[in-house]
């Protein structure tokens, strides 16, 4: 019988689809300290973004034969490691896009109209008619541009949104050319389809009125948004980050922020997590949430039952 380790939980809709194809699934977590000694009986694992498969991990485990993130990145995964001694690793790119593409949004909308600052003050003793007056100069996405770098499928997915809210889209992907967007879900334009051209890096920084970032990153590389990139900005841009900790200078994003370099930012993710930087969590320009991007419930069930089939597929052919 194949035996699977879920460490970081996996939604019942997943589990149902190993556990009927004859697997045997185990969710009781082992801590992080514990794992190279206690893997042995595995023939799988599946994470999420708490385990760390190290290549220490990888060598205790004789009989592993799979490791599954339930989730886009493999940052936590030596993958590399993993590939040279014959092991599968799978992932799920699709399943949480739409969640952190609404993410993006949920920042940009509470950034626009001062969300994180009214709902604060309302609640801790504020003069309602001042509050009033205070935060009255909120703006409109519509006809705003958006800027994307990166333009996978969370970028794409973001794109959709922004076009169905009549913005105008930017993206700049060192990939990718042009995307056809598959639009069937909004009536906005004529034809099913709409597509994106891709520019330059600098284009997109200098037309911006939002930026939100979406790309991969590996610890100890250089942030791809820095002080030389906000110097290129609007001062009334908005900066959104739920791709990768790191991706954003924090340092010189606050200090952008403090020299009126740009408006505002939201982040969900950190250069270090759990993040306690007070001059961050502190700063009135800044909306955080804590690394919930793909964290909602229909994208946990979507991530259960791709990675779980994914799983089967590996095992049975």
């Amino acid at each position: 019988m194949v035996k699977i380790l879920a460490n970081d939980g996996i939604a019942p809709e997943g589990q149902a689809i190993l556990e009927d194809a004859g697997f045997e699934v185990d969710t009781n977590k082992i801590p992080q300290e514990e794992l190279t000694g206690r893997l042995n009986g595995y023939d799988a694992i599946i994470v999420r973004s708490a385990t760390l498969v190290t290549k220490e991990v990888i060598d205790s485990a004789p009989n592993l034969k799979a490791i599954g993130r339930a989730g886009v990145g493999l940052d936590n995964i030596d993958v590399a490691h993993a590939r040279r001694k014959g092991i599968e690793v799978i992932n799920t790119p699709d399943a949480s896009s739409l969640s952190v593409a609404e993410l993006v949004f949920a920042h940009i909308f509470t950034m626009s109209r001062f969300l994180h600052l009214s709902n604060h003050e309302m609640r801790t003793g504020g003069e309602f008619k001042a509050l009033k007056k205070k935060y009255s100069k909120g703006i409109e996405l519509r006809e705003k541009t958006l800027g994307i770098i990166g333009l996978g499928r969370i970028g794409q997915e973001t794109a959709k949104i922004a076009l169905g809210l009549g913005m105008e889209v930017v993206a700049f992907d060192p990939q990718v050319k042009r995307v056809f967007l598959d639009m069937d879900h909004l009536d906005i334009t004529p034809t099913p389809e709409m597509v994106i051209e891709t520019t330059s890096k600098e284009e997109v920084l200098e037309r911006c009125d939002f930026l939100t970032l979406h790309v991969p990153f590996k610890a100890g590389s250089d942030s791809l948004l820095s002080k030389k990139d906000f110097s290129l900005m609007k001062n009334t841009v908005i900066v959104i980050n739920c791709s990768r900790g790191g991706v954003v200078h924090e340092q010189e994003l606050i200090e952008a922020l403090d020299q009126k370099q740009i408006a505002f930012a939201g982040l969900d993710v950190f250069e270090n997590e759990p993040v306690v930087n007070p001059a961050l969590l502190g700063h009135q320009n800044i909306s955080v949430s804590p690394h919930i991007g793909g964290s909602t419930i229909e994208a946990q069930e979507r991530v259960g039952v791709e990675i779980a089939k994914k799983i089967v597929r590996h095992f049975q052919g």
